[in-house]
């Protein structure tokens, strides 16, 4: 009998795979507000730490705009509020070939006894994207005189 052994491969691909894509080098960004002390560059470098955070309350924008059209697999986000109980909504947009497309809409409760963190990681077939929009509502109460919070990220990577 001849045998030979072939080598088991694991399906899913692994985070540590360097897979993730530089997206200070590849992108430019507009914002509807940043607080100096937590930089949009916080929440997209490879070793995000302290991430983003709005300088004004109420929803907000970010817009990555890519120097090359790219095509994405998968995008992930990442969202932590440890101090204040509230309710958030992020929207995520593609422009593609001169198209808008929805990419994800997602809620989510807060609770800093609870659910600190959101973690959203999406698999995508999106092809020749030249802008990624994401936009926070980061409390769905809508009454401007009640609402003190600010929109956070703590990471987006994308693949």
């Amino acid at each position: 009998m001849r045998k030979v052994l072939i080598e088991q491969k694991d399906s899913k691909p692994k985070e540590d795979e360097g897979a993730w894509l530089d997206l200070e080098r590849i992108a430019a960004v507009e914002l509807s507000s940043e607080d100096p002390d937590f930089p949009i560059e916080h929440a997209l470098a490879a070793n995000a730490t302290t991430g983003w955070r709005a300088s004004t309350n109420g929803p907000q924008r970010i817009r990555l705009l890519f120097d090359v059209p790219h095509n994405f697999h998968r995008i992930q986000l990442h969202f932590v509020e440890k101090e204040a109980e509230r309710s958030q909504e992020f929207w995520l947009l593609a422009f593609t070939e001169g198209e808008l497309r929805d990419v994800a809409r997602q809620q989510w409760n807060f609770s800093p006894g609870g659910a600190s963190e959101e973690l959203e990681d999406y698999r995508v077939d999106l092809k020749g994207v030249t802008a990624l929009e994401l936009r926070i509502d980061p409390d769905r109460s809508h009454d401007p005189k009640q609402s003190q919070h600010r929109a956070t990220l703590q990471q987006l990577r994308l693949a």
